[in-house]
């Protein structure tokens, strides 16, 4: 093959290479925005009235009732308000739900 030749076909395939890639990514962050807002109503790891239990590496020597407490408010940031404590708290303080 000719090298004005080879140059055209390797110049064709870095920009149909880089249209393929732009494309590719621009569908996926659409689909994972729209994934991500399906997904947030009724994803939720709290509810206002539910019982949640801090970790007992955060409250060493007490039982896991003096450790439960009841949720008051669920915020924008995902973080909650607790009736028996103060301040806000986020899911990692916690025991997983089972």
């Amino acid at each position: 093959m000719k090298k004005g030749t080879k140059r055209l076909l390797g110049g064709l395939a870095i920009g149909l290479g880089a249209i393929g890639a732009a494309f590719l990514t621009k569908r996926t962050s659409v689909q994972t925005k729209s994934r991500r807002a399906k997904g947030k109503a009724g994803d939720l790891w709290a509810r206002p009235g539910m019982t949640v239990t801090f970790r007992a590496e955060l409250m060493p020597g007490r039982d896991r009732e003096e450790r439960t407490a009841k949720v008051k408010q669920l915020l924008p940031s995902g973080r909650v308000t607790l009736y028996e404590i103060e301040g806000e708290h986020g899911q990692g303080e916690f025991d997983p739900l089972s």
